[in-house]
């Protein structure tokens, strides 16, 4: 069985910018509301049939959650679908905001 793997944020970022992977956030919509990262996408059970319909299973996906650990979860639960290359940002959100990387607002 396939693993997700685990990336930094830096490297997350990294990858985002470059336009190489697709980043998911998978916190609670009030939390995604008041901001997450740049261009993520939230993902939900609501939202998962549109997500992969919308992305090939080759592109690199990022999950993110709020400290790095539910997102493994959710990782391996993208690989289990079908997703080839799938990633849990250690540190999640918070990491991601300490670090001063883009944020926005819903």
């Amino acid at each position: 069985m396939e693993q997700f793997k685990h990336i930094d944020v830096q490297g997350a970022h990294a990858l985002i910018s470059r336009g190489e992977a697709r980043l998911v956030d998978i916190r609670d919509p009030q939390s995604f509301a008041v901001a997450h990262a740049q261009s993520a996408f939230h993902l939900t059970n609501d939202s998962i049939v549109n997500f992969m319909q919308q992305v090939e299973f080759e592109q690199p996906v990022l999950v993110m959650c709020y400290h790095g650990i539910s997102s493994q979860g959710a990782a391996q639960y993208l690989v289990n679908q079908g997703f080839e290359e799938v990633y849990s940002v250690d540190g999640g959100f918070e990491a991601w905001h300490r670090a001063s990387l883009p944020v926005e607002a819903s």
